[in-house]
């Protein structure tokens, strides 16, 4: 048996444009169907790995992706992160310990990674952060997930501006909607520290929607 075909049982189907027009990003908020103890029962057990990890997909694919695709902005630099994500999960299953709740678990490896790619596109960007954000302008006005309001625009273009660090606070406090609880059992940083970072963030964004005014 190959490593690939141990580890990663099935083929992931990315997300499609015509899902995520279908989609409302606050569709994933509800209670995953299947409990956790069920899932790692499933993964665990070399017969039943390959249901398991169908089950996993289907319960978090979709809260991954929102969250990766706010960090990444690309829908299909999302989709790439979620599939190097369930990869990186499915390794990593068996040294899953329960000290943390599944869903944090995930959220750390898929921040992780998203992490990881926005640091390899940052090494090779060549153009000024004034290009990089009339790119990231035109980019979303492309996308059919973007109203391509001026306000949304300006919200994206202001949050890339962002340190990665704060950018990732941002999204996870002001998308995601989770407690400062909650962010530190994902990033491992003290709530005084991620209420810092989200009070300077927005402090950021404001400023520079506010000169684009």
């Amino acid at each position: 048996m190959s490593t690939n075909r141990r580890f990663f049982p099935y083929v992931i189907k990315p997300i499609t444009n015509l899902q995520v027009l279908s989609m409302s990003a606050n569709e994933n908020k509800g209670q995953p169907p299947v409990e956790d103890q069920e899932l790692l029962c499933l993964l665990r057990n070399e017969a039943s790995r390959n249901e398991g990890f169908r089950q996993l997909v289907v319960c978090y694919q979709e809260r991954l992706y929102w969250h990766i695709r706010r960090m990444v902005v690309s829908h299909d630099d999302a989709n790439d992160v979620v599939q190097n994500t369930f990869l990186k999960v499915i390794r990593a299953i068996d040294g899953f310990k329960g000290d943390s709740k599944l869903y944090t678990w995930l959220y750390r490896i898929a921040s992780n990674e998203a992490l990881t790619f926005l640091k390899k596109r940052t090494k090779r960007m060549t153009d000024s952060v004034d290009s990089e954000a009339l790119n990231l302008a035109e980019r979303l006005q492309a996308d059919p997930y973007f109203d391509g309001s001026g306000l949304q625009v300006k919200l994206k273009q202001a949050i890339e501006r962002l340190p990665t660090k704060q950018k990732q606070v941002f999204v996870m406090r002001y998308y995601d909607e989770m407690s400062y609880q909650e962010i530190s059992d994902v990033l491992g940083k003290s709530v005084g520290g991620l209420k810092a970072s989200f009070h300077h963030a927005v402090k950021k964004i404001e400023d520079f929607v506010r000169t684009c005014d």
